[in-house]
């Protein structure tokens, strides 16, 4: 009686499993391209193999990983990198605090590992698949999606930097545009529901170029910027969020 339980309850997780895996399969497509990217930039820039994919493993945030290697590009200091990727990733602190109260039901073994996982569009695809969280095994559902979308980045940074070490140098180095199409893409949406957030983009531009001007270095220019950009946020989108 008891193997028979135990049986079910294993087709079951696999079963949620692999749903999970199916849903998270677009993921994987719009992650290859923008993860073999990030793998040639970061093999040109001087990263070993090791090191790239390693900072895939270990940051696996996109918009902080090109930024990294755009500011090792410009050779900025260990410190200034931390903080301007602590900057940028903030935003997850309030993603993580959301996709946990989705999961109230789940077991508390598995709240930690699962926010670890979390990314923009985990979380985006997540969210369209509430009821999966409480139901039996839910969890294993977006275990799927978040390790479809963790091996597909790690795997395709790899494989941008093995291509970075094949393809001419002049090809690779004009891949680096893909560093501001990407953020000029997650921008412009933003920007047509609100010109504000497209003036907040604006003051951090111009506080970047004053800090360079004034001598700071090009690295602290962008940890400047994004902070008092982000500050700068909190009062011009104030009335919206009352």
């Amino acid at each position: 009686m008891d193997q028979a339980v135990s049986r079910e309850k294993e087709s079951q997780a696999i079963h949620m499993l692999r749903k999970g895996l199916a849903t998270g399969f677009p993921i994987m497509l719009g992650y290859l391209p923008i993860a073999l990217t990030y793998g040639v930039l970061a093999r040109q820039t001087g990263l070993s193999l090791v090191e790239l994919t390693m900072m895939s493993g270990l940051v696996y945030a996109g918009a902080s990983q090109f930024m990294a290697v755009n500011m090792i590009a410009v050779s900025a200091s260990a410190m200034e990198i931390i903080i301007a990727t602590f900057v940028l990733n903030f935003r997850h602190f309030v993603m993580s605090l959301s996709f946990m109260n989705r999961l109230r039901n789940v077991e508390r073994k598995w709240k930690l590992p699962l926010s670890l996982g979390l990314t923009d569009e985990s979380f985006a695809v997540s969210a369209f698949h509430p009821k999966e969280a409480n139901q039996k095994n839910g969890a294993y559902f977006y275990l799927g999606i978040f390790v479809m979308a963790y091996f597909s980045w790690v795997s395709g940074s790899l494989l941008g930097g093995v291509l970075g070490d094949v393809i001419p140098a002049n090809l690779s180095q004009s891949m680096g545009i893909a560093l501001y199409a990407m953020f000029i893409g997650l921008l412009v949406p933003s920007v047509k529901k609100n010109l504000r957030v497209g003036l907040i983009a604006v003051i951090a531009m111009l506080i970047n170029f004053a800090c360079v001007e004034i001598g700071m270095s090009s690295g602290w220019a962008i940890v400047v910027g994004t902070i008092l950009g982000g500050a700068a946020g909190i009062f011009l989108l104030k009335e919206e969020v009352e």
